[in-house]
């Protein structure tokens, strides 16, 4: 049986200009939320890619990541079943034309599942996520982004069952985050958002912040950003409500805002 993993640990490396980071190190267990936030060339994208290949001094950032105070086994790196890292961004795509059936299927075996209804469960589960119900028989690539954002996240709580999720800019690809958050959190999972959405910092317990390639800052969720969150919470509503209004063809007037 393979170790639990209790953390990861990020190491510093180098920023842009090859002066080291100043952090001392980032540590992340299950249950937790992260956010990375930063200026698009922030170096967002390097510290996910560092994280889910588990860098040893070896990529341009010069980081290294450890698993339970130590290095990966090699077959947490090289093994595609054993991978521990599930990466999702707002670009996933299928080119295999298979049902959804088939495709959660395929996975299951490729993990050596035998619990009964588990491919029912990632289903159902997926559709908490969005708003455009999945079915078993639907097309991998006839869903849309938010359909395949919300199974491929299901899908890595389910039958994957990785330790830790990394989520690249999902909150614009149609899926319910607030419930993507609170259902990561109750499967103990350890999440990183990469994000410039508000609502999704603010709800996790920490905030990454990059420039210039390097962690500037690392800020700690406190009672101080409730009334605020509470606030982004209803705007957001707001927000959402509005959307479904113009999907559904609805003209959008002052007093349609109003109520």
């Amino acid at each position: 049986m393979d170790p639990e993993i209790t953390e990861i640990t990020v190491l510093p490396g180098r920023d842009k200009n090859g002066m080291q980071e100043t952090f001392d190190q980032i540590v992340i267990r299950p249950g937790e939320t992260l956010s990375i936030v930063g200026p698009t060339g922030s170096g967002k994208s390097a510290l996910i890619g560092d994280i889910e290949i588990f860098a040893r001094e070896d990529t341009a950032t010069g980081r290294t990541v450890l698993v339970n105070g130590g290095m990966p086994p090699e077959d947490l790196v090289r093994d595609p079943s054993k991978k521990p890292v599930a990466l999702i961004t707002q670009n996933t795509k299928c080119l295999a034309d298979l049902t959804v059936q088939e495709f959660l299927s395929m996975h299951v075996r490729s993990r050596r599942i035998e619990r009964d209804g588990i491919v029912a469960e990632t289903i159902a589960l997926a559709n908490e996520f969005t708003g455009e119900e999945i079915t078993a028989g639907a097309r991998m690539t006839a869903l849309s982004g938010g359909q395949t954002r919300s199974l491929m996240v299901a899908d890595a709580i389910t039958i994957g069952n990785t330790p830790i999720i990394i989520l690249d800019e999902v909150e614009n690809a149609g899926i319910f985050k607030d419930r993507v958050i609170e259902t990561l959190r109750a499967y103990g999972k350890a999440v990183i958002f990469v994000t410039h959405d508000p609502l999704v910092s603010l709800m996790c317990d920490r905030r990454i912040v990059m420039r210039n390639g390097t962690v500037t800052k690392i800020i700690e969720r406190d009672g101080e950003e409730e009334k605020a969150l509470a606030a982004i919470r209803k705007m957001d509503g707001i927000l959402s409500a509005l959307r479904e209004r113009i999907r559904a063809g609805e003209s959008i007037t002052e007093a349609a805002f109003a109520s």
